[in-house]
């Protein structure tokens, strides 16, 4: 997956495909609800992948949601295509989980 900064019109073509999704600044943000144990498990899955893909969310487990910050670290903390790959793997695996958008 691509780790070149992207430019505005394309961050925000990508968005358009990713609702729930909102960028701040040079990141992309989403809060998912969910009860702490069931955020824990859904941690778990995530984490798993993003292993696998080599590219890592900020998570911050809260009581009753999960919210995911994604940027390219090492792309001088700015948006790439990886970053939006990784927001579309969270929503599956989100979904798997049953956890409902969450405005956190």
């Amino acid at each position: 997956m691509g780790k070149d900064p992207l430019p505005d019109e394309e961050i925000a073509a990508h968005l358009a495909e990713l609702p729930g999704w909102t960028r701040e600044g040079n990141t992309i943000t989403r809060a998912f609800g969910i009860r702490y144990h069931g955020g824990v498990a859904l941690i778990v899955n995530v984490a798993d992948v993003e292993r696998l893909v080599g590219h890592h969310a900020d998570i911050d487990l809260r009581w009753d949601h999960v919210r995911f910050r994604i940027t390219t670290h090492d792309a001088g903390h700015r948006l790439t295509a990886a970053d939006f790959d990784l927001a579309a793997r969270i929503d599956r695996i989100s979904a798997a989980h049953q956890a409902q958008p969450h405005n956190a």
